[in-house]
């Protein structure tokens, strides 16, 4: 098991929890997710959210765009992300 503090903290959306800052990563190994220690903008709560529940902030300056949610629709091969709408 090891435990990284992330410097800078990552923003990062936790599904069903909100966007927040991660500012540690625990991982115990190869047979378990990696464990992203969390901060909840919205609530101060601190979560501790397995890979699967994590998903990159979006950020238009670098191009990352709003995921889809599952079962949008796609077809299998298609691509995975919506644009951000602009503001005009």
């Amino acid at each position: 098991m090891s435990f990284t503090q992330l410097d800078p903290p990552i923003p990062l959306h936790v599904l069903e929890r909100g966007d927040g800052l991660a500012f540690g990563v625990i991982d115990y190994g190869p047979e378990h997710n990696l464990i992203w220690v969390t901060a909840i903008d919205a609530t101060g709560e601190i979560w501790c959210a397995p890979n699967p529940k994590v998903r990159m902030q979006t950020n238009w300056s670098m191009g990352r765009k709003v995921p889809r949610q599952p079962g949008a629709g796609d077809a299998p091969g298609e691509g995975n992300v919506t644009p951000i709408a602009s503001g005009s």
